[in-house]
């Protein structure tokens, strides 16, 4: 983990935070040799795609999702109905 000062933060910004986000730095921030700040990358995020690639697909044959789906509507009412009446 890098320490760096407020003054040089100051001064490299966006150099600083590009470490951060691209190689995943972690960058403790001093003033007058006390810890003020710590910067830390985001939280790893994946898209749905990336999820879903370890899936062996397809997951449902097309018959049994129109099965599936024809199953769920039966549950529910075709009429809309006021919750507040």
């Amino acid at each position: 983990m890098q320490t760096i000062t407020a003054t040089d933060l100051a001064r490299h910004t966006r150099q600083i935070l590009d470490r951060v986000v691209s190689r995943g730095e972690r960058v403790l921030v001093e003033r007058n040799h006390t810890v003020v700040a710590l910067i830390l990358p985001p939280a790893r995020t994946m898209t749905a795609a990336q999820a879903l690639d370890g899936l062996a697909f397809p997951i449902l044959t097309h018959a049994q999702a129109t099965t599936w789906l024809a199953d769920s509507k039966q549950v529910f009412a075709n009429s809309v109905r006021d919750p507040w009446a």
